[in-house]
This record gives C-alpha cells, sequence and structure tokens, in this order.
C-alpha cells in the first residue's frame, strides 16, 4: 500500500498552508506545486523544517513540474487569480477557467485514479470545469463549499452564544457564492436548533454575515483573501476521504436529479469516504429554503454557461 499521496495545486496562501494543516494531521505525503519557480520548493523546505518540532512525519515536496505528482490518490486544486476588492465571481470566470483546464489534464495525465477536490472560485463554476475536462465519474470530483461556510457559520453562531465552537454544527448549501443558503433549522448547538436560542432577528444577521463572509475578510486583508479556513476545510474533506470516515459534509457535488437539480455541482449534505461523493442526503426544505436554493441554483447554472463547457 504504501502512504498517501497527496497534490496540492497552487502554492500560494491557500495551497501552502492546506499542506501545513495536511502535515499536521499525517495525511500523507505531499506534493506541492505551482508555476512559479522557487516558491513550492522554498514553502515545502520550511515546512520540513519545521517537522522535527511539530512532530509530523511526512515527506513534503515542492515542484514546477507535474512528473512529480504521479499517482496521487487526492489532488486540491488551489490555482488560480484571487478575487480582488470590487471584483465579481463571473469576472474571474474566464480567466480562471483557463487555468482550471490545463491543471486538470495534467493531473489526469499523471494521477487518473485521484479524487479531485477544487477550491478555486467561483467554485461551483470551476468544480464543473475540473469534472468536465478530467472526464472523472462524477463521485471523483468535489468542490468547496459547506465546508467552509458551514464552518465560518459555526464560528459565528459560538460567538453569538459565547459557547464552545465544538458544540456548534451547521448546515449551508447552494452555491459558493452570495446566494448560499443557510439553514439555520439545520444549525445546532448540543442538538438545539439555533432557532430556539437566538432571536430570529441576530439569525437573520448571522445568516448574512456568513453568505458575506468571503467579502468580509477580502475588505480587511486590501490585498489577498481568506485562506486559514479554506485550507482547513479543504483539508478536512481530504481526510475523510484517505481515512474513509464517511463524514456527512455539505459540498459541492454534481447533482443528477437530487433536489430536482440536473447536470451542476451545487452544495448540498453529502456523505465522503474513500469513493469520494458515496451519498446525497436529500433533507426537506420549507417553501422558502426550497425558494433561496433553487435561485442559488439558477445563479450558478446561468456562471456555467458562461464557460461554454
Amino acid at each position: 500500500m504504501g502512504r498517501k499521496k497527496i497534490t496540492i495545486v497552487g502554492a500560494g496562501n491557500v495551497g501552502a498552508t492546506a499542506a501545513l494543516w495536511a502535515s499536521l494531521k499525517d495525511l500523507g505525503d505531499i506534493v506541492l506545486i505551482d508555476i512559479v519557480e522557487g516558491v513550492p520548493q522554498g514553502k515545502a523546505l520550511d515546512m520540513m523544517e519545521a517537522a522535527p518540532v511539530k512532530d509530523f512525519d511526512v515527506s513534503i515536496t515542492g515542484t514546477n513540474d507535474y512528473e512529480d505528482t504521479a499517482g496521487s490518490d487526492v489532488v486540491i486544486i488551489t490555482a488560480g487569480l484571487p478575487r480582488k476588492p470590487g471584483m465579481s465571481r463571473s469576472d474571474l470566470i474566464e480567466k480562471n477557467t483557463g487555468i482550471i483546464k490545463e491543471v486538470t489534464k495534467n493531473i489526469v495525465r499523471h494521477s487518473p485514479d485521484a479524487i479531485i477536490l477544487v477550491v478555486t472560485n467561483p467554485l461551483d463554476v470551476m468544480v464543473y470545469v475540473a469534472w468536465k475536462v478530467s472526464g472523472f465519474p462524477k463521485n471523483r470530483v468535489i468542490g468547496l463549499s459547506g465546508a467552509l461556510d458551514g464552518s465560518r457559520l459555526r464560528s459565528f453562531i459560538a460567538m453569538e452564544l459565547n459557547v464552545s465552537v465544538e458544540d456548534v454544527k451547521a448546515m449551508v448549501i447552494g452555491g459558493h457564492a452570495d446566494e448560499m443558503v443557510p439553514l439555520p433549522r439545520y444549525s445546532t448547538v448540543s442538538g438545539i436548533p439555533v432557532t430556539q436560542l437566538i432571536s430570529k432577528e441576530r439569525v437573520d444577521a448571522i445568516m448574512q454575515r456568513t453568505k458575506t463572509a468571503g467579502g468580509e475578510i477580502v475588505g480587511l486583508l486590501k490585498t489577498g483573501s481568506a485562506y486559514c479556513a479554506p485550507s482547513a476545510a479543504v483539508v478536512e474533506m481530504a481526510e475523510a476521504i484517505l481515512r474513509d470516515k464517511k463524514r456527512v459534509i455539505p459540498s459541492a457535488a454534481y447533482c443528477d436529479g437530487e433536489y430536482g437539480v440536473k447536470g451542476i455541482f451545487i452544495g448540498v449534505p453529502v456523505k465522503i469516504g474513500s469513493n469520494g461523493v458515496e451519498e446525497i442526503y436529500e433533507i426537506e426544505l420549507n417553501d422558502e429554503e426550497r425558494g433561496q436554493f433553487d435561485a442559488s441554483v439558477k445563479a450558478v447554472r446561468a456562471l456555467v454557461d458562461e464557460t461554454g463547457l
């Protein structure tokens, strides 16, 4: 069997931090690849020099050559242009579609059995591009959405109630964009729905903050976007695959009739294990939630159409 192998495409903040989280969990040997010479090599070496202090025992390699990624079990794609202040997600589509196409072709050539996890924005569109270009079955291409959005929502609920985040669970479905659908009815503190603990007005404010959480960080940082939470969330998904944990994590998965959606990737609750997406759970939505979800699907479909794929 040997050790598991994880390739992370893009050695920017998200990619490099994902490599660090994955190392700390001893998930397997890691290859960090980027088009910029020296950057993946330097970051990988820096992390290897932290290994004796933090006691992780994996190999981390930096490279500019896809040959070094051959035989990966999981490939995390973070490559692409980040969203700059004032830039809409659709502005990113054309440029990042080109990047994802190129990356995916290289992955398929060298790791035909890998499971691909996409982080690049606009997320629901880029995961569709990776799936279309890869020719992989739908269960082996997954996008980061609810794992991150749910983590943000959990943080905000814990802050609001001054309780441990350990006891907070949250559910966010729909597109990973301003049209995402946080579900307060399915968000709990030790099993108690947050709707019983927080006033409707505050719940609404927290849900709205969750929708704009990425933009809030872009606005504060001025140059760059969030990377700690996105990288932690995608590594949680990678761990579920590599350790066959059967975690139930809302993710951008290919729907083939579930929720009345066909032919696109959208955030839904899924079981993630060694086969990637092993099951999509269809939860009951009330009229308001269904309306928001359908609007989100419509927005994603319009963006997917822009790729021409």
